[in-house]
């Protein structure tokens, strides 16, 4: 299970604390030696399937933009290019840190008109300055990676993410 997400489970009659030692040091999330109940087997699945669960976190998906949080990175569903292979092109893009935050808050009220001032609340910390024009900067910036249209300014009321708008 190398590179994967998923909880791992001895189960086995080696019982010998040095044998469990070497089980966990493997790699294992548990290890229960035989015999055993079922339910206690039961038990402890439901527990590793529940941790594993909130481990890898997902992709954000809006329109033809997926945010993956996991790997931080952006990636852009294109058309099919050829309509008999049915082959979608797909585009990664890159992100710092801070336009990745502000095009996951945009993303996850995408439609949504989203004051300036909310989004500053929400993107910095409390030392940061208001009133600078730090916000514009990374919005800008997203537009020049995204398309212009993908994040409109609503005058007086702040930014709104469209998410299915061709850049």
């Amino acid at each position: 299970a190398a590179g994967l997400a998923l909880p791992v489970l001895i189960l086995t009659g080696r019982d010998a604390w040095h044998q469990k030692v070497d089980g966990f040091a493997a790699g294992a999330d548990d290890y229960l030696t035989k015999p055993f109940h079922p339910e206690e087997l039961l038990a402890r699945l439901s527990v590793l399937l529940r941790r594993a669960r909130g481990l890898v976190p997902g992709a954000l998906t809006v329109g033809m933009w997926e945010l993956d949080e996991g790997r931080q990175m952006l990636l852009r569903h294109g058309k099919a290019q050829d309509e008999a292979k049915n082959e979608a092109k797909n585009e990664v893009i890159a992100l710092t840190a801070m336009e990745f935050r502000l095009l996951r808050v945009l993303m996850l009220h995408a439609g949504q008109v989203l004051a300036k001032a909310w989004l500053e609340e929400h993107l910095y910390d409390e030392g940061h300055e208001h009133g600078s024009n730090v916000l514009e900067v990374y919005v800008n910036r997203l537009r020049a990676k995204l398309g212009r249209e993908q994040i409109q300014t609503r005058r007086g009321q702040g930014y709104v993410f469209v998410p299915d708008m061709q850049a």
